[in-house]
């Protein structure tokens, strides 16, 4: 942006606030991980390497590389055979973020448990409405494939909340909308709601009951059905959850 100068003549400006050492590693490494130069999952050259190419202290490196860390571009994996890993930058790492910031709230009590359901109930229905219009074949047979293991499944059974998890998963990545997968992942994630259940035979028939419902609504395609279904199911454990807690 031109500025002008004590004798009303334009000058063009082209400086800018010079970088901290630390700052200077940081924005450098940032800038090539999202550049994709460093690709997810590859590993950092080792600390002293890096010091040495930035030509900086092994702790100006350090205080960079703990910025990243918790910024979750890189990962630390202590041992003989770790180092500084680049994380995932994708909406997968949205959720990965999204699902520490909820639980370290819950566990503050910064927000409230009925909170994050009403939120989660509000993310559910919508994604079961897209779902039923923009699933795929493969969507739906993974679908029906859990569906199957939960009928089959003891109410005992430790498999039960993980196939719960990847139903409602499943459901919000068909819909196509990959913000609102990792949103409701991250809810989900949150609450548990199996975990808050008296699984009893009755209650776990009713459950897979239920998700037989949504699955059938978006096999046909059919939106309504499925808000329908999905609003009788939250509900449902919403009133099963809230009883728990009180007892």
């Amino acid at each position: 942006m031109p500025i002008a100068s004590e004798n009303g003549t334009m000058r063009k400006t082209i400086g800018q606030a010079v970088l901290r050492p630390r700052q200077q590693v940081e924005e450098t490494i940032k800038a090539a991980i999202l550049s994709g130069e460093l690709q997810s999952g590859e590993m950092l050259p080792p600390e002293a390497e890096l010091a040495r190419q930035f030509n900086v202290s092994r702790t100006t490196l350090r205080e960079a590389l703990r910025v990243l860390s918790s910024q979750h571009l890189i990962n630390k994996v202590p041992g003989a055979r770790g180092g500084n890993f680049v994380q995932s930058v994708d909406y997968r790492s949205l959720g990965t973020v999204m699902t520490e910031a909820v639980d370290n709230l819950l566990t503050l009590g910064s927000i409230r448990f009925d909170e994050v359901a009403d939120v989660r109930q509000q993310l559910e229905v919508p994604a079961v409405r897209l779902a039923a219009a923009n699933r795929t074949d493969d969507d739906l047979a993974e679908l029906s494939n859990i569906v199957g293991r939960q009928k089959s499944a003891s109410v005992d059974d430790p498999e039960i909340p993980d196939l719960d998890r990847q139903f409602h998963t499943l459901i919000a990545r068909a819909s196509g909308n990959r913000v609102l997968a990792s949103f409701v992942a991250t809810l989900h994630h949150a609450t548990e709601p199996v975990h808050y259940l008296d699984l009893s035979p009755e209650v776990g028939r009713e459950t897979v009951r239920q998700h037989g419902a949504i699955l059938r609504a978006i096999k046909n395609q059919n939106p309504d059905a499925g808000e329908k279904a999905i609003v009788e199911h939250l509900t449902y454990l919403r009133r099963h959850i809230l009883a728990h807690r009180e007892a």
